[in-house]
């Protein structure tokens, strides 16, 4: 059995049947780590999604692991009519499908945050923030887990928009807490060394605003932890300076590559997206 954790999909299912087609997958062997993000901006969201559910609810074979993202939610924010649906989304097969209730049930169930142990590693779409231990993130993703899957969903939906608060603080409670929570595992990229974060900024490490920087890089992060999956970050292309943390996203939906690192061995594949070529 392998388990291979794949990048941002964001609806490129072409793609991703031929990364998994290059990786040899079987999927009665085989488990998927996906990092979130699997739909919007790609043209075949629903595609994504009926495809990852199907191996979810089929007993023949292993059920994947999946992170929410920030497009996921965003998708689900317009599903509760919380917000309107971007002229940049490519959601509307979602949207209109037969099957809308069932996907969107189904992804409702998803975690902000996964960990096994046994395998040593962990998976949330954005980073970790480094003021969180392991066993910290586990508790507070759990704390949005629980609106989301509960009678609230729709009120969660109405007040995660927004970019304050910005730094953590345990005192915090209600809406403000959970939409900090929220930010931090799926929209985070630079940050004080603090914590606090800067939304602004998409690019390269190395064109980070003034004060700010690299989750990744505060000195005040955890370095006693499992190994961290995390994608959300195009401009990275894959590369993080350190050795125990994992840049998924390669940019996929932007023309470049869809990636899947092999847990056993740390072992890429990518294949490209040749659909926007």
């Amino acid at each position: 059995m392998s388990h291979y954790a794949i990048g941002d999909v964001q609806g490129c299912f072409n793609t991703l049947e031929k990364l998994l087609k290059k990786i040899n997958f079987n999927p009665k062997a085989d488990q998927l780590w996906l990092c979130g993000d699997l739909v919007n901006r790609g043209q075949a969201s629903l595609e994504t999604l009926r495809f990852v559910k199907s191996l979810h609810e089929n007993k023949n074979k292993i059920s994947p692991i999946v992170t929410l993202g920030n497009h996921d939610l965003h998708l689900l924010a317009i599903h509760f009519g919380a917000v309107k649906s971007k002229v940049s989304d490519s959601l509307k097969h979602i949207l209109n499908a037969p099957d809308r209730d069932e996907l969107l049930s189904w992804l409702l169930q998803q975690p902000l945050f996964y960990q096994d142990t046994d395998l040593g590693y962990c998976m949330t779409h954005a980073g970790i923030p480094p003021q969180w231990s392991i066993k910290k993130t586990k508790k507070y993703a759990h704390e949005v887990e629980i609106q989301l899957r509960g009678k609230h969903a729709k009120d969660f939906f109405y007040n995660m928009y927004g970019n304050e608060p910005s730094t953590w603080e345990n005192s915090l409670e209600g809406w403000d807490r959970l939409r900090l929570i929220t930010n931090y595992l799926t929209r985070m990229r630079f940050c004080s060394p603090t914590g606090k974060l800067e939304f602004a900024s998409k690019g390269y490490p190395k064109g980070c605003p003034k004060d700010f920087i690299p989750w990744f890089e505060s000195p005040e992060r955890d370095k006693d932890q499992l190994h961290v999956l995390f994608g959300h970050w195009a401009a990275l292309q894959g590369v993080c300076p350190h050795p125990n943390i994992f840049a998924l996203d390669t940019g996929c939906v932007w023309g470049n590559q869809l990636s899947a690192l092999r847990l056993e061995d740390q072992k890429w594949f990518r294949c490209k997206n040749h659909e926007i070529d």
